[in-house]
């Protein structure tokens, strides 16, 4: 028999603020490490490669998108539900919830690595590769398939660890596995002359000892304690475990969709400019590599918040769920304003760090162009972001998914086809633009309404 704990769960009686820093600061340093997997690859490839070696991993970046799609899915709709049914003292299924999102990451990592592997070539010339690219980028891509089990398992594994309060493991298990990577990077492609394949296989190990590290989380659980039988997939919870985390999924997926749409747009219009087709291509991978932490960031402090709100909704402490959604929007807002401030008066140094560029002024330009104009909106861009993630984490997963479906499918990639027939190359840049300042207007919105509905007590 499990033991189920007597004692008063902290997420419902510890001050907010201290709630917010012990669960957020750790998931924001994690998530950061977490990003250097693939930024860290793109500067030792920049180095060692040059130009067409960024350009590779922009093609494949969907790929990861893919597995983040359903890793978030399956990790922030468990998360979210294990700390709604323990706030509602229902502890088996609590257990049942995340033992189902256990094996879900794991069948679901094993049937897309499958399918990358045999799918490979056409799904790279769907990303947008051009013949310069396509032999660096399907090297790299055929490579880091195998890692795809171990990288959805550790994406879908470490907001549930988190929502176990256990933050500072979920961020040691990250840690380690990019520290290792950042050490055998240049070893594989500069000491043994591997090249893109030795980034790619740096990647693959990394995510494999993070992966562990988070399975053995599952013996040292604090709120539950496991039996075989939970890690039995039952249909009700997969069900209630997409609901909760079907927002994630959309977002993720319309990152897919936009990233495709770019990445073939920057092709079609670069070959008709003075840059060709695969400065474009390049230029915005390190780009969208570079705001890559800033969305850490964001979702780290989302990661700390989202137990805080669920937990206390679940429970019914409304004044509690009002203070956290409070609080974390008004960090997000203190990040955001930071990271404009970085990418608007300092793209050149950013940009220099995946690679010297002083042999290519073309590059150099259109790169620093493409980042003041592309993340313009930084600053109000958190807002939007948490609030995606917010709904959900109170059972309001509909609005979530809706703000996630209109910035990405509604604003953006209509933009992005519309945009670049006025404004060429610079209409992919005015598309986000104008993406960004829509779906945070909806975003306010939706939380306006949602204060004004939400119970001023416990019911």
């Amino acid at each position: 028999m499990s033991k189920i704990k007597t004692t008063e769960n902290s997420l419902g009686t510890k001050p907010i603020g201290s709630l917010l820093l012990c669960l957020a600061v750790p998931a924001i340093i994690a998530n950061v490490v977490n990003a250097l997997y693939n930024i860290v690859d793109q500067i030792f490839i920049g180095h060692g490669i040059g130009k067409l070696g960024n350009a590779s991993t922009n093609v494949s970046f969907p790929l990861t998108t893919i597995c983040m799609a359903i890793g978030l899915m399956a990790g922030l709709g468990s998360a979210a539900g294990f700390n709604l049914e323990l706030g509602k003292k229902n502890e088996r299924r609590a257990r049942s919830i995340a033992g189902t999102a256990a094996v879900m990451l794991v069948i679901s990592g094993v049937i897309i690595s499958s399918l990358v592997r045999i799918f490979l070539e056409p799904l790279l010339i769907l990303f947008g590769t051009t013949d310069n690219i396509m032999p660096y980028a399907a090297e790299y891509a055929r490579i880091t398939s195998f890692g795809i089990p171990f990288l959805m398992f550790s994406t879908g594994i470490n907001p549930l660890i988190r929502a176990d309060r256990s933050p500072g493991y979920s961020m040691a298990a990250v840690i380690t596995g990019a520290m290792l990577n950042l050490i055998l990077d240049p070893i594989f492609i500069f000491v043994l002359d591997w090249g893109i394949k030795g980034a790619a296989w740096a990647t693959v190990i990394s995510q494999l000892l993070s992966a562990l590290m988070m399975a053995v989380y599952f013996t040292h659980f604090k709120s539950v304690r496991y039996e075989l039988s939970d890690f039995i997939p039952i249909c009700k919870d997969i069900g209630y475990i997409c609901k909760l985390g079907f927002n994630a999924f959309i977002f993720q997926f319309s990152n897919l969709l936009v990233q495709i749409v770019m990445n073939n747009t920057l092709r079609a219009y670069g070959e008709k400019s003075i840059y060709g087709g695969d400065t474009p291509i390049a230029a915005a991978g390190i780009v969208m590599k570079t705001s890559v932490i800033f969305f850490a960031m964001i979702n780290g402090l989302i990661n700390g918040a989202q137990p805080i709100c669920s937990y206390n909704y679940g429970a019914e402490k409304y004044d509690r769920v009002r203070d956290a959604i409070r609080l974390f929007m008004k960090s997000a807002i203190i990040i955001s304003a930071i990271m404009w401030i970085l990418f608007e008066f300092f793209p050149k140094p950013l940009i220099s760090l995946f690679g010297s560029t002083s042999d290519d002024e073309l590059y150099l330009g259109f790169a620093v162009s493409f980042m003041r104009k592309y993340l313009f909106f930084t600053f109000i861009n958190g807002v939007q972001i948490c609030s995606v993630t917010f709904f959900p984490a109170i059972e309001k997963a509909s609005k979530g998914t809706i703000l996630s479906f209109t910035k990405q499918l509604v604003f953006r990639v209509p933009l992005l086809l519309i945009m670049p027939l006025f404004f060429g190359l610079d209409g992919v840049m005015y598309a986000q633009m104008m993406s960004d300042l829509l779906s945070f207007s909806l975003a306010v919105v939706f939380l306006k309404d949602e204060f004004r509905k939400m119970p001023k007590h416990a019911l």
